[in-house]
């Protein structure tokens, strides 16, 4: 059986982290690994890094089914996608996953997609090969989505085979995060055991939270080429003794690669000796979820951390060079006095790189059934639900004034002298007007959405 796997382009509206990062589609790589040896012609096509139309892949490879993996902000691209793919083979089959998929399956309904998967991608991708090879096509599967039907049990363990990376091996020189450079990716654990109150995470695995063998992940790690290697789990910073056996591990595996990670500011805090092993064992970076420097804020979103916590974090990360890269969410009920309190704390704790995320009540959550009368931005919009566009209106300044703050603030701290300094001393010139040049494209979307009549309207 022939297999197209896709990893979709962002709408020109979805303001495009695109511009400073480009990951490998790890998801992709794990179903390639999982079916190929079902006697299955595999290949993966990264729409994000092609300049041909997805129809020309069609025409080129004539699959049976076509696998499009999608984030809440592809919905409307996996669309024209399954219409474009029926219309250029009508033959194939489409099937749709990814956390979007599991957590709102209903909103890729379309009469050119045949399977939305909810629960167990792997083996829920493998039996519709199956039930396609054996022209079952109305046969109701375990794990994928039908309206009015119960939802599958989510798996608890991870037993699959490792990522086939040799599929994306035609892109991999260009897959990077910032200035980690190239760049894999690895998933070391699912879910999350915290539960704050805006995250989409624990809706992806129902609540629940568990860890691959460290073993395996090992294993793994000395198949990887890249030196720099991406940690994408929900919070690699929870357990302390699983965290040194890694760092033992790798050291008696004389594995040298350099790690980036999320973790939490509380964990960081409270165990300063996890983070210092990790350091000398090759933890370069940090994505931590700052949130707010506002106590008040901090308990608004159930964090279970502090002001004071975030700075002890961020003092430790220093001490021993590992680069803190810090999320913000920027609060609907700001005026321009917190955007001054948040850059006068940004510029305290003295932190080089931030993502800026204007409050967003991700659909799937709790907290949209509390605003969705609120919206500026119609659910159908799905481009701009990117966590980046405002999508519930400011209560204190209007749609164009907010934009223009998150715009100010992003270049008092990133344009600030010190900063360019030292980010040239540390990644180099070159590096350093890569990530200028990508970041500018994300201003000019910004500087956009202030100027359209999209946001007159809003304010109206």
């Amino acid at each position: 059986m022939r297999v197209l796997l896709v990893r979709p382009k962002p709408d020109k509206e979805t303001i495009g982290l695109q511009n400073v990062m480009i990951c490998e589609p790890l998801e992709l790589e794990y179903i390639g690994a999982y079916i190929k040896p079902l006697g299955c012609d595999v290949v993966i096509v990264d729409m994000i890094l092609e300049n041909k139309p997805l129809s020309y892949f069609m025409t080129k490879y004539q699959p049976d089914v076509v696998g499009i993996t999608s984030y809440i902000a592809h919905v409307n691209v996996v669309k024209r996608y399954a219409k474009e793919i029926k219309a250029a083979y009508p033959e194939a089959q489409v099937v749709v996953g990814g956390v979007h998929a599991e957590v709102v399956p209903e909103d890729f309904k379309n009469e050119n997609v045949d399977y939305i998967i909810c629960a167990n991608g792997m083996r829920t991708f493998a039996a519709i090969l199956e039930s396609i090879e054996n022209k079952q096509f109305e046969t109701e599967i375990e794990g994928v989505w039908r309206e009015n039907s119960p939802r599958a049990l989510k798996e608890t363990t991870f037993d699959y085979p490792h990522p086939d990376r040799s599929l994306v091996e035609r892109y991999r020189e260009k897959y990077y995060y910032m200035f980690h450079n190239p760049c894999a990716l690895m998933k070391t654990s699912f879910g999350c055991p915290y539960q704050c109150s805006f995250c989409f995470c624990r809706e992806v695995t129902d609540g629940k939270y568990f860890t691959r063998d460290l073993a395996d992940i090992i294993e793994e790690i000395k198949s990887i080429p890249e030196q720099e290697i991406y940690i994408v789990d929900d919070d690699f910073l929870v357990d302390q003794g699983r965290i040194l056996d890694f760092c033992r591990m790798l050291r008696g595996n004389h594995l040298n690669k350099r790690f980036l990670i999320y973790g939490r500011a509380d964990f960081i805090a409270g165990n300063e000796e996890v983070i210092e092993a990790f350091a000398l064992a090759g933890l370069r970076a940090v994505i931590v979820g700052l949130e707010s420097s506002s106590e008040e804020e901090l308990k608004k979103y159930n964090k279970k951390s502090s002001v004071e916590l975030n700075e002890r974090a961020i003092h430790i990360l220093k001490k021993y060079n590992v680069e803190c890269y810090g999320t913000l969410i920027l609060g609907i009920d700001w005026g321009p006095d917190d955007f001054k309190r948040l850059y006068k704390w940004i510029k305290k704790i003295d932190i080089k790189f931030i993502n800026l995320q204007p409050f967003t009540p991700m659909p799937g959550t709790s907290l949209y059934e509390i605003y969705k009368d609120q919206l500026i931005i119609p659910r159908s919009h799905y481009e701009k639900w990117d966590l980046a566009h405002l999508t519930v209106k400011p209560s204190k300044m209007s749609i164009r004034r907010y934009y223009w703050e998150i715009i100010k603030l992003y270049y008092k701290i990133t344009m600030n002298p010190r900063n360019i300094i030292k980010m040239i001393k540390a990644y180099g010139l070159l590096e350093n007007l890569k990530l200028s040049l990508g970041a500018s494209k994300i201003t000019m979307q910004y500087v956009i959405k202030m100027f359209k009549n999209e946001s007159r309207r809003n304010e109206r």
